[in-house]
């Protein structure tokens, strides 16, 4: 019998070791680029690179491109139907994206956004 508790507790405690480990996370410097406004991105911009902005969609340029501003500057940004997720949003509207940077040699960087959320 004490054998058996003795044999369950060491997985148990295997287990919440694997557990706190599935959790853990980096949280120091870090030498990678990362941006806090559109004014910067436009200035030096690294594709792929994760963002998160707060500001307003401006207008609609074509069906999934539109104008982002944090009053920084002006970028476009790439939003598809269903990153809405049925929310309705207007040039007056502020909003959080989160995305990546998308660099093209031929163009200006833009937002691939992949989440936007209103703020209330």
């Amino acid at each position: 019998m004490l054998k058996k508790i003795a044999t369950t507790l060491i997985a148990a405690s295997g287990i919440l070791c694997a557990v706190g480990t599935a959790n853990a996370q980096y949280v120091g410097p870090s030498q990678a680029t990362s941006y806090r406004n559109v004014a910067e991105i436009l200035k030096n911009p690294v594709d792929d690179v994760r963002v998160t902005l707060r500001g307003k969609v401006t207008s609609r340029l074509s069906d999934d491109m539109y104008q982002f501003t944090d009053g920084t500057g002006t970028i476009s940004v790439e939003i598809d139907e269903e990153d809405f997720a049925g929310q309705r949003i207007d040039a007056n509207t502020q909003v959080e994206i989160w995305g990546k940077v998308d660099k093209d040699l031929m163009r200006a960087p833009e937002i691939d956004v992949k989440r936007i959320t209103i703020i209330r």
